[in-house]
């Protein structure tokens, strides 16, 4: 079976128009006329990105939010999404949650496909967004002297997850839905993302692990990304912390500025891009690349 890195290695052949940026970026950024749009496309399968039997209004929550966050890390204003669903168990439930979403990030819903099938339930949502500051950042950009900064902490999703799969046996139902919720219903960070995107040299979100996308970064801007572990904040218990760096689906914006950045709202700095080395990273004095386990991948 291919790997997701050997399939987008070989689809970038395909991917020739300036917009696509190499597929290098987490959205495409396509110019039509005075405007700049901003766009993104997130799927979500069953058992893979949320438990089967979970409640369909946080999985319809959590399939808007990240896309909403892909716009996040471009600094852009959603105009609106289309939906691919695949009918469920309780599509009712499902629909609750959309329009509860699409209200909370004011992105209405502007069309889409709906299907059934057999297995397990596949979505799909495509946002589309309106670029607020020009150029737009992007994964590539940083430069050997800036500084590497996060918005917020790593590591709540995957208390999250462990905490929904334990179910109320481990813990009240009030307790169990405010633990789970980084899980169940991420908060893409649109206003921050606005805030930043003047002032970054290079910025994504933390969706697969803040160490991997990290590398992701050092890659396409072809620097070394050199960081203070202990410098990250986590949600987790110390112990924990090598496992909060490399889980994913918290949503942070990590980004890289210049020396004289002055932040205009609450970030953490955790290292520094310095010049290319062997490995794309170093992690408290260490190299490390992607095949270290930086992560998660498809496979």
């Amino acid at each position: 079976m291919t790997t997701e890195l050997a399939f987008i290695e070989a689809l970038r052949r395909l991917a020739s128009h300036p917009a696509a940026r190499g597929l290098n970026d987490d959205c495409a950024v396509l110019e039509v006329g005075g405007e700049t749009l901003v766009l993104t496309h997130d799927a979500m399968a069953e058992g893979v990105h949320y438990l089967a039997g979970q409640d369909p209004a946080d999985v319809a929550w959590k399939l808007v939010a990240t896309n909403m966050s892909d716009l996040a890390a471009k600094g852009a204003e959603p105009l609106g999404v289309l939906l691919g669903y695949m009918l469920g168990s309780d599509d009712a439930r499902f629909l609750a949650g959309l329009e509860e979403a699409l209200a909370h990030y004011n992105a209405p819903l502007l069309g889409g496909d709906t299907i059934s099938g057999k297995g397990p339930q596949v979505l799909g949502l495509t946002a589309i967004g309106r670029a607020t500051h020009r150029p737009v950042p992007s994964r590539a950009g940083a430069q050997a002297g800036d500084g590497l900064w996060i918005t917020g902490p790593v590591g709540a999703a995957m208390l999250g997850l462990e905490a929904l799969q334990s179910g109320p046996n481990s813990t009240g139902a009030g307790s169990l839905a405010q633990t789970s919720e980084s899980y169940r219903r991420p908060v893409a960070l649109l206003a921050e993302g606005r805030t930043l995107a003047p002032h970054v040299s290079a910025m994504m979100d933390v969706s697969d692990g803040l160490l991997l996308d990290a590398a992701r970064m050092a890659r396409a801007s072809g620097v070394t990304l050199a960081i203070a572990s202990t410098s990250v904040p986590i949600a987790t218990p110390e112990a924990r912390r090598s496992e909060a760096l490399r889980w994913g689906e918290d949503y942070q914006l990590l980004f890289t500025a210049p020396p004289s950045f002055q932040p205009p709202v609450a970030v953490h700095r955790i290292g520094e891009a310095i010049a290319p080395d062997d490995k794309p990273l170093l992690v408290d004095r260490k190299p490390l690349g992607e095949a270290d386990g930086l992560g998660y991948e498809h496979h």
